[in-house]
């Protein structure tokens, strides 16, 4: 079982999808498990324009909770031609923090690479313009996206994370030298071997810029996995608890370093959203 977080260091997990079908039920009572366990906040992303317009919905009815917009790459495919409009229009609401989840994807087919990466761009631009942080998916594709972050960066410097961060500690690495912070998710306290690779990755980030999410309903941690439990915020601390063994730290150290880091990566603390 996991230590309990000091209140003193409360933790916010970076990426959760609230807006799922799998939280229609039972929301509210999502939240106060979160609370109750130390997850003061929760940025809650999109993945298309219609969950755009429902993370807001969500972050401005949850004090708790702030919304990210955007069209992760694998629903490109199904992005109807006023659905940027959309997204670009909801950027300038109340609540909104950060733009995403956006990124490439080469280990699903659903939407087209060269239409992934036209999106993948629009999203850059739009942050550049309005100064909001990225939250970015990558499965298959390191190569692309940090060439596309490198192009994007020689027009004007921005900021985001990679979020659910799944290859080893020289591609953690690259993106660090970009000035992306890193984001853990359940993958860190999964025991199959292949895994190794994460956790030496979330050894190796620096401390500045690390972050933890849960990626809710998904990615579900040990040792809560094998029972086919969904996902939520609350479950952080698991995955607190096992970076902070990987670190040398304590819990209420990673949990404070953490919330800081996302506060500065979302700008809660000089008042944006």
């Amino acid at each position: 079982m996991f230590s309990p977080v000091d209140p003193h260091h409360p933790l916010v997990d970076s990426h959760a999808h609230l807006d799922a079908e799998e939280f229609e039920d039972d929301l509210p009572q999502v939240l106060r498990r979160a609370s109750d366990a130390g997850v003061v906040r929760i940025v809650c992303p999109a993945l298309h324009a219609q969950s755009s317009e429902k993370v807001i919905a969500i972050a401005q009815e949850y004090p708790q909770v702030y919304a990210a917009v955007g069209i992760q790459p694998n629903y490109c495919g199904q992005a109807e031609p006023q659905d940027w409009a959309t997204v670009e229009r909801l950027s300038a609401m109340a609540r909104v923090v950060a733009l995403g989840e956006t990124g490439l994807d080469r280990h699903w087919s659903f939407s087209p690479f060269a239409l992934q990466q036209e999106y993948f761009d629009r999203h850059l631009w739009l942050a550049q313009k309005l100064d909001l942080p990225v939250i970015i998916h990558c499965r298959e594709a390191e190569a692309d996206l940090l060439r596309m972050l490198k192009a994007a960066i020689e027009r004007k410097p921005f900021r985001g994370v990679i979020h659910a961060f799944s290859c080893g500690a020289e591609v953690a690495s690259e993106f660090v030298d970009l000035g992306f912070c890193i984001s853990f998710a359940g993958a860190v306290t999964y025991r199959n071997r292949k895994f190794d690779t994460v956790r030496e990755a979330a050894k190796a980030v620096p401390l500045d810029h690390l972050l933890v999410e849960t990626d809710s309903p998904y990615l579900t941690p040990e040792p809560l996995r094998n029972k086919d439990k969904r996902n939520e915020p609350a479950y952080l601390l698991h995955t607190v608890e096992q970076l902070s063994r990987l670190r040398g730290v304590s819990t209420e150290e990673l949990a404070a370093v953490t919330s800081r880091n996302a506060a500065r990566l979302f700008c809660w603390e000089s008042g944006c959203g």
